[in-house]
């Protein structure tokens, strides 16, 4: 219980001191976090809707393996993106090995498979009240896709705030490909993991703590947005 009060105490020093280092660690696990949910998001919610709209012969293999990605363990989505990212391996070349970018190439990957997941969830059952109108309008499927994803929009950002809250507490796969180098690729809770392996535990709680509150701050400023925006059909 001491500890959990010198991590409270901890994390409030560090903001009230507007500590350099955290405020760069912060912005760089927004930065990383953000923009693997945005592209995530860019593939994920036309997936969802296609799977929704379209009929094949492997549909339904295609969605429970779609479900089933959904657990990928991000220690072996590390290792695959270190393996492809290294210098023996096919992007090598790239040099994109131990910085930002790979990081956020391994959040896409474990992102993409849930929020695809959840928005063709929501979808679906969209699509099952709008088939027969949008059927009868004549409409392209492509058509049909972007009307279901405006329609569905709110549940769709539910969606997306799933894959935030995956993303930003992701440690396994970002570990691997970032390296946790300082002022490079260390974010929160790489911070974290390390402050705990040196056993300074009340630094490792006040990361931990800025943590929850950044996630729950992301969480309430969308979802207020979301109402303000509700607000103003009426």
């Amino acid at each position: 219980m001491n500890d959990i009060w010198q991590g409270i105490g901890e994390a409030f020093r560090l903001i009230v001191s507007l500590d350099s280092d955290l405020f760069e660690i912060v912005l760089r696990s927004l930065h990383v976090t953000i923009s693997a949910v945005v592209i995530a998001s860019i593939i994920g919610l036309p997936l969802g809707a296609w799977l929704a709209v379209n009929r094949f012969r492997y549909r339904r293999a295609t969605i429970a393996l779609l479900n089933a990605l959904m657990g990928l363990p991000p220690v072996v989505v590390g290792l695959i993106v270190y393996i492809l990212l290294s210098r023996s391996g096919p992007f090598g070349v790239m040099g994109l090995l131990f910085t930002p970018t790979a990081m956020i190439i391994a959040q896409v990957i474990i992102v993409t498979p849930l929020i695809a997941s959840i928005s063709h969830q929501a979808i679906r059952d969209l699509w099952s009240e709008y088939h027969d109108l949008l059927i009868s309008l004549n409409t392209t499927k492509r058509q049909r896709m972007m009307a279901l994803i405006l329609d569905s929009r709110r549940s769709l950002l539910t969606a997306a705030l799933a894959g935030f809250g995956r993303a930003i507490g992701e440690v396994g796969a970002i570990m691997i490909v970032g390296g946790n180098i300082d002022h490079v690729t260390r974010v929160l809770t790489t911070a974290i993991a390390l402050e705990t392996g040196k056993g300074e535990f009340a630094m490792a709680l006040g990361l931990g703590f800025i943590l929850i509150a950044l996630a729950i701050t992301v969480n309430v400023g969308i979802h207020s947005l979301s109402k303000t925006e509700r607000a103003g059909q009426w």
